[in-house]
């Protein structure tokens, strides 16, 4: 997809912001434990080697991937600090995983049965550093049992030249919901698991932004610092109190392209979906569904001089249209996510609107919008 440069509609990120958070967070942990920067999904749609760099700058002392390629991407950036992805990756690959210095989750002894062919094969190749991974109640990947635990390190055991453990994780699913039970009993499980294993490996890791914020160390030594980095509530409305503010740091802007008067009766957009009751003036913003601002938009309101303006109509592939409160000037600013004189639209209020999460819409806005860096960190001077 092609970033539209020459057209007024941006992203906004403000790395000061991200610092902020990151340093925060820092800032609270236990002494020994380290902050790994969660960058995946282009860095939850704020730009992934922007973010990359400053939560290095801010202290983040690693980084953590959903894929391989976005790993590779990083690399190629020149980034040495280490990498974890967090996905299961196509055992033909891990080849390339070794040979970049990535680290990649193992949940099963088939994966490894599969992986070893390659990195056996003949080629001078750094072992493959692995992260067991612990399915204690997501449902997602990772191992289930102890005994399935344990033949994979028997496997890794017998291959020591080639795959060494380094590390051992769990993913919370309600880290962020005020009933605490879930989560307990998934504590208790890992710990079952720990429990069972004949040493350490360098790193343990369960805690994700929620249960970073909310819950006391669960005998890890490695925060992955995800959604809480970029200033957004893990949570969303649910547990409000956070140990520290965060600090949002996307604003979504466009401008007014065109301005029009229409009578009483006359209708707006696809579907003819919204007539006017009454002579009203109407704005088009040079954004659409395609940049990710979604058509079930519709009704929700943006931010004019201030003032909240109706979506009217059908949010169309690359335009929509507002009901403005009277004659304002094409060129005028828009805030579609951000501050407005005293008014401000947050992720989290366009999720609600959409029916959705705050994380779905950041990551869903699309390449074709801009991100544009503001309060420049480290500091210019």
């Amino acid at each position: 997809m092609v970033t539209a440069k020459l057209r007024p509609s941006q992203v906004l990120i403000n790395e000061t912001a991200i610092a902020h958070n990151v340093q925060h967070a820092i800032a609270g942990l236990p002494q020994g434990t380290e902050l790994f920067a969660v960058v995946k999904a282009d860095a939850y749609g704020h730009g992934l080697l922007r973010v990359a760099r400053i939560a290095q700058a801010a202290g983040a002392t690693g980084f953590c991937v959903a894929i391989l390629d976005e790993a590779l991407a990083l690399r190629r950036a020149g980034f040495t600090l280490p990498i974890l992805v967090l996905g299961i990756i196509e055992p033909e690959y891990a080849p390339i995983a070794a040979a970049n210095h990535i680290v990649v989750p193992v949940g099963s002894s088939e994966w490894l049965t599969q992986a070893l062919p390659g990195l056996t094969s003949g080629r001078e190749l750094p072992p493959l550093h692995v992260h067991l991974a612990l399915d204690t109640g997501m449902g997602r990947i990772g191992f289930r049992q102890v005994t399935a635990l344990n033949e994979a390190i028997a496997v890794i055991r017998a291959h020591a030249a080639q795959v060494k453990v380094t590390g051992l994780f769990t993913h919370f699913s309600t880290a962020d919901d005020p009933d605490p039970a879930y989560f307990k009993m998934q504590v208790t499980r890992f710990h079952e698991f720990l429990d069972a294993l004949p040493e350490r490996p360098r790193y343990v890791h369960v805690a994700n932004s929620a249960t970073s914020l909310w819950h006391a160390a669960c005998d890890g030594n490695l925060v992955r610092f995800g959604v809480a980095m970029y200033g957004l509530n893990p949570s969303g409305r649910a547990i409000d109190a956070t140990p520290y503010p965060l600090e949002p740091a996307l604003t979504l802007t466009s401008t007014l392209s065109f301005v029009k008067q229409i009578e009483a009766g006359e209708a707006v957009s696809y579907g003819a979906t919204y007539h006017a009751a009454k002579p009203e003036w109407i704005g088009t913003v040079p954004l659409g569904y395609a940049d990710g601002w979604q058509r079930r938009l519709q009704g929700f309101h943006v931010l004019v001089n201030g003032t909240e303006c109706e979506i009217v109509g059908r949010v169309c592939m690359d335009q929509f249209m507002i009901r403005l409160p009277g004659k304002v000037k094409t060129g005028t600013p828009v805030v579609l996510i951000g501050r407005s004189g005293d008014q401000e639209i947050t992720l989290q209020d366009v999720a609600d609107y959409a029916h959705t999460i705050h994380y779905e819409i950041a990551c869903g806005l699309t390449e074709r919008l801009p991100r544009v860096s503001v309060a420049p960190f480290p500091a210019q001077a």
